[in-house]
């Protein structure tokens, strides 16, 4: 069954006085907006025109599917808590929308959420616009709307790039150089500035007379700060900033390919056989061992741009997926993966494993659980949580279900690779110790670590089984996976159909955010990978 989310507003300018809505409709399995309406209603109270936005944003989705299950999320307290039945409904003006809205689907396939205001910009904008073209004399023209236009851009505008902190000429340097440049050039292209006029998108009626001893109006109801605008685009995957923004910044085919994404040690070198050589691991900042962070900057891209889907191409050659696949396919099962925060052992490099101490969160990985836990609420998508059941996980996707008001479910599949003797140590002690063992480690995805851990090999079919199993659970939801860096690289690996060895060329910082979709007929979308934006302050 499908899923949509349904953002409405409203507002008046003189309450009552000129009036507008605006409602998006986005598809809660990939976060594409699939329809904006708005219009200028004429005089009418705030509260009219919130109603309003519901109903157009209601029909809406019965056009597009009308057995879906919907999820309505408004900055109105009123009309949030009226239609959930917690508030009575007195007003004659409101009477017949509240009917109208709860006849136009099955109450049982719709939910109401309240939402502060700064993550509802989009429908905001939207009603700004229609109020703006009734002031003109005009109707809202959506091939003139830049309501998603500048929502993207007030989030772009937000982005700070810090300054490279690597010597000249290394790739951490290079890159960073590129995102500030790219970043920089997105911002500029945005030719207007965001609508002045938003803030006329006033609150509740204050005049409501009717209203029962617990209708508040929305300025007493929600006294708290509201929390930063909400960006719920999608970061590039690091394979585009790798290409793209490298070359900008004059680097080299070569230079990219020995470009770990972290300081300025040695470039990776791959062995003739296809093996990764000692001097190649030494140059990775995060190998398959739960690892510190790198550089968390991200460059978002434009809303519209990267909520669709990703085409990926079949054996054909043809797209199997995305804009190619066959219109039946239906919504995919979308697993975001989100690596633990930071233990004391992350900023040390230290191996990681099930077999180690199990280490509990440190203060900073409780506060990166809490900022993931927040922009994961704003962005509003995940449906359930399956977490490893090792400390670190449980404590990450405790913090989630908490601001979500969902479960946490343990899946043992999602655990950490087992490094037998390497667990607690770095990887420089690895290689004074067992300099052999590692060598056939780097090299080979069947050697286990010293002491009979888990090798690449086990843990790739360990993963792909808890992968199918979850697809199939979980066909058409979106589900977040609280895991480990050695399973989250692998889920990307089979993704993307690549060797092993690719295990050593990802960047995976602590409490980061990747995302696959598995489609009906067998293909995978990478969609997400390192995203850290929501650790930014």
């Amino acid at each position: 069954m499908r899923e949509f989310i349904v953002e409405a507003d409203g507002g008046s300018r003189g309450n009552p006085g000129p009036a507008g809505y605006g409602t998006v409709v986005i598809d809660a399995a990939t976060g594409e907006t699939l329809v904006e309406r708005a219009e200028f209603i004429g005089v009418a109270t705030n509260n009219v025109a919130e109603y309003r936005g519901l109903l157009a944003g209601l029909r809406a989705v019965r056009e597009l599917d009308p057995s879906a299950t919907v999820r309505v999320r408004m900055d109105s307290k009123l009309v949030v808590e009226q239609m959930s039945g917690r508030w009575k409904i007195k007003h004659p003006d409101m009477k017949p929308l509240a009917g109208e809205a709860a006849r136009l689907l099955p109450p049982a396939q719709v939910t109401y959420e309240w939402i502060p205001r700064e993550r509802n910009k989009h429908a905001d904008r939207l009603a700004n616009e229609a109020m703006d073209a009734g002031r003109r004399g005009e109707q809202w023209d959506p091939e003139a709307s830049r309501a998603a236009l500048d929502t993207a851009a007030a989030a772009r505008a937000a982005v700070t790039v810090p300054e490279p902190s690597g010597p000249p000429g290394d790739a951490a340097a290079g890159a960073a150089k590129a995102r500030e440049a790219l970043a920089r050039g997105r911002t500029s292209s945005s030719s207007t500035e965001v609508e002045s006029t938003e803030a006329d998108s006033t609150e509740v009626d204050s005049t409501e007379a009717d209203a029962t001893e617990a209708d508040a109006t929305e300025s007493e109801m929600t006294g708290a700060d509201p929390t930063k605008a909400d960006s719920t685009e999608a970061e590039m995957t690091e394979a585009e900033i790798t290409e793209v923004e490298m070359t900008k910044a004059g680097m080299t085919k070569a230079e990219m390919a020995g470009s770990t994404g972290g300081g300025s040690t040695p470039a990776a070198a791959v062995g003739s056989a296809g093996g990764v050589t000692p001097a190649r691991a030494a140059g990775s900042a995060s190998g398959p061992a739960d690892a510190a962070d790198t550089d968390p900057t991200a460059v978002p891209k434009a809303a519209a741009d990267v909520r669709a889907a990703r085409t990926v191409a079949g054996p054909s050659g043809k797209p199997s997926v995305g804009w190619g696949s066959a219109p039946d396919l239906g919504a995919p099962a979308t697993f975001v993966l989100l690596r633990h925060g930071e233990t004391p052992l992350t900023p040390q490099k230290r191996f990681s494993g099930r077999g180690g101490t199990d280490p509990s969160l440190s203060d900073v990985g409780r506060e990166q659980a809490e900022r993931v836990a927040a922009a994961l609420a704003r962005r509003g998508t995940i449906q359930h949580i399956l977490a490893s059941p090792l400390a670190r996980t449980r404590q990450t996707a405790g913090a989630v279900a908490a601001r979500l008001g969902l479960e946490v479910t343990i899946e043992e599949g999602l655990i950490e690779t087992d490094f037998g003797a390497w667990e607690g140590l770095t990887f420089g002690e690895v290689q004074e110790r067992h300099p052999e063992d590692l060598t056939r480690w780097l090299g080979d995805p069947e050697a286990e670590p010293t002491g009979g851990g888990e090798s690449f090999a086990a843990t790739a079919a360990r993963v792909a089984a808890t992968r199918d199993k979850l697809v199939a659970a979980y066909a058409g939801r979106t589900v977040l996976l609280v895991t480990h860096v050695t399973p989250i690289k692998t889920f990307v690996r089979l993704a993307l159909g690549a060797p092993p060895e690719s295990l050593f060329r990802m960047e995976l910082s602590a409490a980061s955010l990747s995302a696959v979709a598995y489609y009906a007929d067998g293909n995978a979308s990478v969609r997400l990978f390192n995203d850290t934006s929501h650790l930014r302050p």
